[in-house]
């Protein structure tokens, strides 16, 4: 319970990331159009954002459309160019995650995009939550270069729901089992309530989205929101 929790915030613009940085956020989630869950964001949002807040990890969403299917070779094709032009723009860290029809993990697409990656950490979001088989999912990515962290709510309804899920993978990820190495960040409808339980388990890292927008999402991120977010982790 003494480790310092991280706390990542989503960023839309600059103002976003300065609210956030200035709450306590640690490390920002770089995003658009949040009606289709978040998409990746234009070069020229990063390079504004990344100018705002120098130092601050950014960590960049690379999703085409909504769902969690890449688009076949067509689709790959895009996500791998928008890699490589953030890559180009000073990107060295990102959020991606993507499945085949069956539920089990797009290691096709995801290996194209590590290979663009050139050792740049990243995280697999909550398309963990809509595999088939999330065990299967952790063992089939457990060898791929740069990932630390895997953004989950334990279930696609939300933390609320996934709880159970959460609580069994952080003793999963305490007894070192395999597949469980990355980093388990909650985030996905999370609460304060729940940080209490999750701190308890053993969770270092949690992420926000609307919780640090009082106006909802069409408002700013606010930055005594996220402050409060701070304290509870800290607290």
């Amino acid at each position: 319970m003494s480790k310092r929790a991280l706390l990542e915030v989503i960023a839309l613009d600059a103002e976003d990331a300065l609210a956030a940085r200035d709450g306590g956020a640690d490390r920002l989630e770089l995003v658009t159009d949040m009606a289709a869950d978040g998409l990746t964001p234009a070069t020229a949002t990063f390079t504004a954002i990344r100018a705002a807040v120098p130092g601050l990890p950014l960590r960049v969403m690379l999703r085409l459309r909504d769902g969690f299917a890449a688009g076949g070779p067509e689709g790959a094709d895009a996500l791998a160019a928008a890699a490589r032009r953030l890559r180009a723009a000073g990107a060295d860290e990102f959020v991606l995650g993507f499945l085949d029809p069956d539920g089990t993990p797009d290691l096709v697409t995801v290996e194209r995009l590590i290979a663009e990656f050139d050792g740049c950490r990243w995280t697999f979001h909550r398309a963990i939550d809509h595999a088939a088989d999330r065990a299967v999912l952790r063992r089939r990515l457990a060898d791929l270069p740069g990932l630390d962290t895997y953004l989950t709510a334990g279930s696609p309804a939300g933390v609320t729901e996934g709880l159970p899920t959460l609580l069994a993978e952080a003793a999963a990820a305490a007894r070192h089992e395999p597949g469980y190495g990355p980093r388990l960040m909650a985030g996905g409808g999370l609460r304060l309530a729940h940080v209490p339980v999750l701190r308890e388990a053993g969770v270092t890292a949690f992420h926000i989205g609307g919780a640090a927008r009082p106006g909802g999402w069409d408002g700013p991120v606010a930055a005594e929101a996220v402050r409060e977010w701070r304290a509870a982790l800290d607290g």
